[in-house]
């Protein structure tokens, strides 16, 4: 399992910074953003190897259940 910052926000907000950076922007004044959205994802494949059980209503809640 792993809960963080969406990666394709992540992307798009490092492709925001370059863009910045690439127009004369000092990077050491840009701001710090903090993640907008976050994704839960579960790997059931190896839950299942490290014989794990994952609770259904932990399961309904996963943004991504990998099998």
């Amino acid at each position: 399992m792993s809960y963080g910052g969406s990666v394709t926000q992540s992307h798009n907000q490092a492709d925001v910074y370059t863009g910045r950076i690439l127009k004369g922007a000092n990077p050491g004044e840009l701001a710090i953003e903090q993640p907008r959205e976050f994704e839960f994802v579960i790997n059931d494949n190896t839950a299942q190897a490290l014989g794990l059980t994952i609770p259904t209503s932990l399961r309904m809640q996963a943004t991504e259940v990998i099998r």
